[in-house]
């Protein structure tokens, strides 16, 4: 399918321009990039004179502890009454099965979906998907300087968080020097990096290091360590008082494996419509594994070396898949455990 991505964006910037009532919605657990272009959005709309509103499930609140600064100004939990007179703007949300208000917002008059996934369903009215594009905050970012928009210290904040989490810190292979480019400008405006730094990665609260302890206990690695991987259940919450946004940077630990292909974090949901279901999150450490292919046949997606879903499969049944997915990729078969 071919894609004028300039088309794409004047048309976005059409309705940004011209549309006066939003509703912005980003994906299911949100991470730091849907936050951050869900607040920066939030902020440009704003600036514009517009009345644009933020959803987020309540069974994604309370947020993780570093996102908590945001003052979520317009933030709404139910989907909105006049759905039919707002434009939907979907961000960082690859795939809309992946937004639970997703159905009610197909009365939208338009919908504008931003998002860098290489793999987006492309559900919108519009679509600018930009793969190329270190995060959906960039684009963002992008849409903000085109519409002469000054941004606000909270939007500069929210940027940056949606940058630096996307490309772990400037470490994976979508930084890029478009992506430095618009650091520089963010620290230019007034970011202070070093405090987002220490509230993202070293400010955690004791539950949340003791949970890393209780997953790092129970890692389990097969195919000769192709794949590792770690299981916490309701339990392992509750025994150290943690809530389920204190698993976020875990799987990262596992990718540091030596000889890992593939890291798996899966943590059982606690309540809500989905409790007792599993949520995996997979790392890739290089391109011999695409894990958004294996997202996308559990009904999830993301990036080629980061993605995630949710199953009802039981655990046994959930490795097993992933270890003949992994296997099928690397063009071998699943060996015995090693863990």
């Amino acid at each position: 399918m071919s894609v004028d991505l300039r088309a794409d964006r004047l048309a976005v910037l059409e309705r940004l321009r011209e549309d006066s009532r939003f509703v912005l919605v980003a994906h299911e657990s949100p991470d730091g990039d849907a936050i951050g272009s869900l607040v920066a959005m939030q902020g440009l709309l704003t600036a514009l004179g517009k009345d644009a509103v933020m959803f987020v499930s309540p069974d994604d609140l309370p947020l993780a502890d570093e996102y908590r600064t945001f003052s979520l100004d317009g933030l709404i939990k139910t989907p909105p009454s006049d759905i039919a007179d707002r434009t939907a703007v979907f961000l960082d949300c690859g795939n809309i099965d992946r937004n639970a208000v997703a159905e009610a917002l197909h009365a939208a008059p338009h919908t504008l979906n931003i998002d860098h996934h290489h793999d987006n369903t492309r559900f919108g009215t519009i679509d600018l998907v930009e793969p190329q594009s270190s995060c959906t905050a960039e684009i963002v970012w992008t849409l903000m300087r085109e519409l002469d928009v000054e941004p606000t210290r909270e939007m500069v904040e929210a940027m940056y968080i949606g940058l630096i989490t996307d490309t772990g810190r400037f470490m994976y292979d979508n930084t890029t020097p478009r992506a430095h480019e618009m650091a520089a400008y963010l620290v230019a405006a007034g970011v202070d990096s070093q405090g987002i730094y220490r509230r993202l990665y070293e400010d955690m609260p004791l539950a949340r290091l003791q949970l890393l302890g209780r997953a790092l206990g129970k890692i389990e690695r097969y195919d000769f360590g192709v794949l590792s991987l770690a299981v916490l259940d309701v339990a392992d919450f509750e025994a150290v008082g943690a809530e389920p946004s204190h698993s976020e940077g875990i799987i990262d630990e596992l990718r540091k494996l030596s000889g890992t292909k593939v890291a798996m974090l899966v943590r059982e949901i606690p309540s809500g419509p989905r409790e007792g279901q599993w949520k995996a999150s997979l790392r890739a450490t290089d391109d011999d594994v695409d894990v958004s292919v294996i997202a996308r046949e559990h009904g999830g997606g993301g990036h080629r070396r980061a993605a995630g879903f949710t199953t009802t499969l039981a655990l046994d049944e959930l490795i097993a898949g992933l270890r003949s997915a992994i296997a099928a990729q690397l063009d071998g078969e699943p060996a015995a455990s090693v863990a």
